[in-house]
């Protein structure tokens, strides 16, 4: 009798240990089932540069990827395995990687011979045009460790394969993009004595120019060549612009800004790169351009109005105004939560799709907030017709509406510059490379 008793307690024991963990388990696989399907409706599970690589033979679904990514959605734990919820919010991390206890994980590129937007490079990152490199984010790896490690690395194969000029007006390498990689490969040319020039359509800081003001930017500890470590793994973006700027003026770096390239041409052993303003000759060049490009445009009336704008410098300069945000991504969200938060602007989202999928939950529970609190006015599914001085009209759905507008802010994306990259001659994912030839002929 004693021994049923003790078996029963302990069965009930058990069972009160393991019945909630089970009841939330089933809930949680519930939840990352239904957001996987509908990511996958809206394109969200698909790659836009790193991705992570799950095996599911190895995967025991223990989480552990889950709660380290620190983008959230991205991961899930679907029927037992880990899964790819939303992969277009990885920015790699790593993270998931690293607490992996059965090394089922890895965060990479997969196969780029079914990735048409990632360019073929060789283990120093040589595109398949000799003596034309890449590095950063138009590779397909964010973060600005990366960028870094591999503006230094393209550089130093360069010094060692001693292809110096002898000739004035000839640079040993040309760096386009005055980013995080870009920054890196002068530095390492200035230590490795190679003769350079850095080209860049904006002014320096890369994709970090594009974020709102005191945005926070993630990073990993990383040394640059000649200037050390930079310890902190998390920036604003006026700390990291100033970090870059001090690192120009001290080491004073050779950059032409606002210049951009418009092709670069193979002629006689050497490059001819064709800018907005000249041509320059070079040995080598590396392409640390990133992969946002030029900023995509809606193409209707009154968007070349001077009230119009591609980018948010400083919320704080708009005060008690009708102000309209056009885009659905994170850098449309930020914008239109920084703007709301100025006090007495009314602000309208205006996004093609029904729901802001594709951005971080932060900025999501963020923006949903002044939702709530009516500081931000969503109008889902509409599309923007016509921009005048005082307003501007859109269609939501079958019907047309006009609101009051003092400025508008667009953030559609980019046009990425892979066109540029095909008319180099730089084969992309599966296709053949072209002979040398055919690249002169060109």
């Amino acid at each position: 009798m004693e021994s049923a008793i003790i078996w029963i307690i302990t069965g009930l024991v058990i069972v009160a240990i393991i019945f909630p963990y089970f009841i939330k388990f089933r809930k949680q696989q519930k939840l990352d089932l239904q957001r996987q399907k509908e990511a996958e409706g809206l394109g969200l599970n698909k790659p836009r540069g790193q991705y992570p690589l799950i095996d599911a033979t190895l995967c025991i679904g223990c989480g552990s990827c889950v709660r380290a990514c620190p983008e959230e959605d991205v991961l899930g734990v679907v029927f037992g395995k880990a899964m790819v919820i939303n992969g277009v919010r990885c920015v790699g991390h790593g993270y998931c990687e690293e607490v992996c206890p059965v090394g089922a994980i890895k965060v990479g590129l997969g196969n780029i011979k079914t990735r048409p937007d990632i360019p073929q490079l060789d283990e120093f990152n040589q595109t398949s045009v000799t003596g034309i490199y890449i590095a950063g984010e138009l590779g397909g790896l964010s973060l600005i460790r990366n960028a870094v490690e591999q503006g230094q690395k393209v550089i130093e194969k360069i010094a060692k394969d001693g292809a110096r000029s002898s000739v004035d007006g000839i640079y040993d390498v040309i760096i386009v993009g005055a980013g995080p990689a870009g920054i890196s490969a002068a530095l390492s040319a200035i230590k490795n004595e190679l003769s350079y020039l850095i080209l860049d359509q904006q002014e320096p800081g890369g994709t970090i120019l594009q974020y709102p003001r005191r945005k926070l930017i993630m990073s990993q500890p990383v040394q640059l060549p000649l200037y050390g470590w930079m310890k902190k793994e998390e920036f604003s973006k006026e700390d990291l612009l100033a970090t870059w700027q001090k690192i120009i003026t001290d080491y004073k770096i050779n950059i032409n800004s606002g210049e951009k390239v418009e092709t670069v041409g193979i002629e006689n052993g050497s490059f001819h790169i064709l800018t907005s303003k000249e041509t320059y000759t070079s040995q080598q060049v590396v392409l640390a351009i990133g992969r946002r490009g030029t900023p995509r445009k809606l193409g209707v009336q009154g968007e070349d109005l001077p009230k119009v704008f591609y980018q948010l410098i400083d919320a704080q300069s708009y005060n008690g105004l009708n102000l309209l945000v056009v885009g659905g991504g994170d850098s449309a969200v930020e914008a239109a939560v920084g703007l709301a938060r100025q006090g007495n602007n009314k602000v309208t989202i205006s996004y093609r799709k029904s729901t802001f999928a594709r951005v971080k939950k932060k900025n999501e529970e963020r923006i949903n907030e002044l939702i709530a609190e009516k500081k931000v006015r969503p109008l889902f599914q509409s599309d923007v017709i016509e921009i005048s001085d005082k307003s501007v009209r859109l269609k939501i759905n079958d019907d047309t509406m006009e609101i009051p507008n003092d400025f508008v802010f667009i953030f559609i994306g980019g046009e990425p510059p892979f066109i540029m990259l095909k008319e180099i001659g730089i084969a992309m994912g599966g296709e053949e490379k072209l002979t040398s030839a055919e690249l002169v002929s060109r």
